[in-house]
């Protein structure tokens, strides 16, 4: 069993920082691609920002030069830091990571969600 737990969401105001964490726990063989999404209320969940294995990072237009994904290979874990947050951030943060077992093999998981608000 492969678990994504996601901490860090919050409260901040327009122009704060915040940051956000998604460990991966369980019968792990091999973690490669992890990411962020988000899903606001009556919109799509969208990619924010993705890490490959090599630690190759993409953004969405929206965040580039505010958020910076990384990922600890030790921890297995990937964190977003959020900063310059504006109006138009807030939402459901998802983790998202491919991930090897040791049952069925390579499968797409999902954390829980964490809420982000930016109001003053």
């Amino acid at each position: 069993q492969v678990q994504l737990v996601e901490s860090g969401g919050g409260l901040v105001q327009p122009g704060g920082s915040l940051r956000l964490s998604c460990a991966a726990s369980g019968s792990i063989r091999s973690i490669y691609a992890m990411g962020w999404y988000r899903q606001a209320p009556r919109k799509q969940r969208e990619l924010v920002a993705g890490i490959s294995s090599g630690r190759t990072t993409n953004y969405a237009d929206s965040v580039k030069g505010r958020f910076t994904i990384s990922r600890d290979h030790a921890q297995n874990t990937v964190y977003l830091q959020m900063n310059s947050l504006k109006p138009e951030d807030p939402a459901d943060y998802y983790c998202n990571a491919r991930i090897e077992s040791y049952g069925p093999g390579a499968l797409d998981y999902w954390g829980q969600g964490t809420q982000v608000t930016v109001s003053s």
